[in-house]
């Protein structure tokens, strides 16, 4: 844990992200985000700003400038959760593969925070934190909303956005940043990820016998609609294609009965603009095509249908903010300005590309977003975030930080 003993309480030019992470991190927030929650609430409170913490266990905090009506309300959002299991955290040198790169032997020194959750998305949210506490909008206003289970079912965004029923959008926010590791590039679109199951239901009978309606059998077909599904989609211009990969099949009971059930799970990663039910009643659709008058000599006549996966809270859909968005080139811009600031090599940060995983900026879809942050899901020697080797190097919090200040003067100044 960090000494900041000697900060004063109450100004917001105290606050420092890397020494914010280095509390944060250490924190396990795998199992329940109570304890990390506390760190946010306590950092909040001692620089004045009022944080609430409202029924679905979200943190949220505003600043109003003296003109709230007069610019546009822009959201800060990331997650307090990480994924299981926890990782300790450690402060350090750069080792070669986390170096990385043709810029390898120029970064060598470099200090890297790991842990779990420290670039998804402790590191983000340090960046966002500095932000929003530098931050004295002369128009508009600023809320930070920090949701407590983005990894599981997003359910406190879920309430936050009125896409839980009997809920309200108490959010309307004109413009979001969504923290997340995108190694300081300004993403403007992701993938949506629905999940769902297509369902065969035949007639048991004996092996022996030419009788029944073999689900197994069908499952042949099905699957051929199912590679087949995409082939004459087009391409989004931001996200390219969608895909849908079959996961896992189930079927039969017995070795020498004729299998009255099977079902086959798939992962949909979408594009805009279709939504989770559109999904299903196409898939629906091109299996019942593909099975025509049964699935072979003994699938005999088998049912089909479609459902998507029970889960409490909406899919995370696809989303696309417009690349040349004001939001977008700002970010960018102070992405790269920040980068050569702390030394960054170049090229490092402030692109504008889309985010490789489903995150809530769904939810805050269609309003212009961008996810950005320090950090990296995967670099070239593999995967980053959720993995054992979680890190994000310490100059990249610094530049994100000053990233999310930039952008919110420029935006609200």
């Amino acid at each position: 844990m960090s000494d900041r003993s000697d900060a004063t309480p109450g100004r917001d030019d105290e606050f420092d992200p890397v020494s914010f992470l280095e509390d944060a991190v250490p924190i396990a927030s795998h199992e329940s985000v109570e304890a990390m929650r506390e760190l946010v609430v306590e950092t909040l409170a001692t620089r004045a700003t009022d944080p609430v913490v409202d029924a679905d266990g979200c943190v949220l905090a505003e600043k109003r400038s003296p003109a709230p009506d007069s610019g546009p309300h822009l959201v800060l959002n990331t997650h307090l959760d990480t994924v299981t299991p926890h990782v300790p955290f450690e402060r350090g040198e750069a080792s070669a593969d986390e170096r990385g790169g043709p810029e390898a032997d120029a970064a060598a020194g470099e200090a890297v925070i790991r842990g779990r959750g420290a670039c998804d998305a402790k590191g983000p949210l340090a960046a966002l934190l500095a932000g929003f506490l530098a931050a004295d909008p002369e128009r508009g206003r600023i809320t930070l909303a920090l949701t407590p289970d983005e990894e599981a079912l997003s359910l406190g965004a879920a309430a936050l956005t009125g896409r839980l029923p009997g809920t309200d959008d108490r959010l309307d926010g004109d413009l979001f940043l969504v923290g997340e590791p995108t190694g300081l590039d300004a993403c403007t679109a992701a993938k949506g990820r629905f999940q769902a199951t297509v369902e065969l239901s035949g007639t048991a009978a004996h092996a022996a016998e030419f009788a029944g309606a073999n689900a197994v059998a069908a499952a042949e077909d099905a699957l051929a609609a199912i590679r087949a599904f995409d082939a004459d989609a087009a391409d989004h211009p931001q996200l390219g294609s969608p895909k849908l990969t079959p996961t896992v099949i189930e079927g039969g009971a017995a070795t020498n009965q004729v299998p009255a059930d099977c079902e086959i799970t798939v992962d949909r990663r979408s594009v805009p603009p279709e939504s989770a039910e559109e999904f299903r009643e196409s898939l629906a659709a091109a299996v019942r095509a593909s099975l025509g008058d049964g699935a072979g000599e003994d699938s005999g006549d088998v049912d089909t249908a479609v459902a998507l996966t029970d889960r409490e809270s909406p899919f995370l859909e696809a989303f696309a903010t417009e690349s040349d968005h004001e939001l977008v080139r700002t970010v960018a811009a102070a992405a790269r300005d920040a980068g050569d600031a702390v030394g960054l090599p170049s090229g490092r940060g402030g692109g504008v590309r889309p985010f490789g995983a489903a995150t809530e900026a769904s939810y805050f879809a269609p309003a212009p977003t961008v996810v950005f942050g320090p950090g990296d899901l995967a670099d070239e020697s593999g995967a980053v975030a959720h993995a054992e080797r979680e890190y994000v190097r310490v100059r990249e919090v610094e530049a994100a930080a000053a990233t999310v200040e930039r952008a919110l003067s420029t935006l609200l100044g």
